[in-house]
């Protein structure tokens, strides 16, 4: 309520630095300015139910509060582009169901509930929110923000590592039907074992004498791919779509933009669908499958398949080296003799 009288006693009811003007109820925050909460016609119980919605959603040490420190410090801005923006997108659903809970009310078993819950559905998605969930917590932790980081100590899921790995045919298959633009960035994506996005990305300035100059975007890791016959004509045919305006990208629309993802969806389901018109019984792929054939098929040691692809880890390059190994039998005859 207002520490003091108000010069109309029938506004008495009103919360503290909350006053109503010709254009609704206004909250004045200590900071300074105004904020709307309700309109002039607004019920008694409506303006005190939007007093409270945004003192909480407000206050400082809510989920969300800490939430947004988080995505304005110096540690989440030096996380990469891709990195930011996926968590930007979790974050997002985080703060709708933990938004205004106090962060020291948050305990393991509402996490737990949480995963439980989106785990239903999709259990990699409900890990990932995990690891944004904690990253967030142990930022506050170190900053005397949270009494504590609650994630720790629950379970994610396991994850069944994926194992398609596409034949030779069934890359052939999809290329005959695809369009240009889409046989360049299969060329591309498979010949690099490069991402989707940083194939999208790639600009005319990356195309250097040595190869094909190429920066995760998720790791940061910086490599040239050298030339060979085979990436020339795939960075060629890309370069060769019509474009009605100078363009700087390799792979590009018509109107010479950048080809977003879905619009690269579309020429993949395109080809998808004239492939399954002559094979059936085709096993479907993704278009994330192709840099996993790419290091599959590349010829060499787990260190060297490393080098190639770029990973950090020879553990994220195990994930990714799909292709069955043909080993030696026993044969103790043999052996004998």
């Amino acid at each position: 309520m207002s520490p003091r009288k108000r010069k109309d006693p029938r506004m008495e009811w009103l919360p503290s630095r909350v006053y109503l003007t010709d254009y609704g109820y206004h909250f004045h925050p200590k900071a300074g300015g105004k904020v709307r909460i309700a309109p002039p016609d607004a019920s008694k119980s409506a303006v005190l139910r939007a007093y409270e919605e945004y003192v909480q959603e407000h206050d400082s040490t809510t989920f969300a509060a800490l939430a947004d420190n988080f995505l304005e410090s110096d540690q989440f801005k030096d996380r990469q582009a891709r990195t930011q923006k996926d968590y930007f997108s979790m974050t997002a659903t985080l703060k709708k169901v933990f938004g205004r809970v106090h962060v020291d009310d948050i305990e393991p078993i509402h996490i737990r509930q949480f995963m439980d819950i989106k785990g239903q559905k999709a259990k990699v998605s409900a890990n990932r929110h995990k690891a944004v969930l904690s990253a967030i917590f142990s930022w506050g932790y170190e900053r005397g923000l949270v009494k504590s980081n609650p994630v720790k100590g629950v379970r994610a899921f396991t994850e069944k590592a994926r194992e398609r790995y596409i034949e030779d045919w069934e890359y052939k298959l999809i290329y005959e039907h695809a369009s240009d633009v889409l046989k360049a960035f299969m060329e591309i994506s498979y010949l690099c074992a490069a991402r989707k996005s940083d194939v999208l990305s790639l600009q005319r300035q990356a195309l250097k004498p040595e190869g094909v100059y190429i920066r995760q975007g998720k790791s940061g890791v910086r490599q040239i791919k050298s030339w060979t016959n085979r990436l020339r004509n795939a960075v060629n045919l890309g370069l060769s779509t019509p474009s009605s305006q100078p363009t700087m990208f390799v792979i590009h629309t018509r109107t010479g933009t950048k080809l977003t993802a879905s619009g690269l969806r579309v020429h993949w389901n395109n080809a998808w669908a004239k492939a399954l018109e002559d094979v059936a019984s085709i096993e479907h792929f993704t278009l994330h499958d192709l840099k996993a054939k790419g290091i599959s098929d590349f010829e060499g040691s787990l260190s060297d398949k490393q080098n190639f692809s770029g990973h950090k880890t020879a553990s994220q390059v195990a994930v990714y080296d799909r292709k069955v190994k043909v080993t030696p039998t026993l044969d103790p005859e043999e052996n004998i003799k």
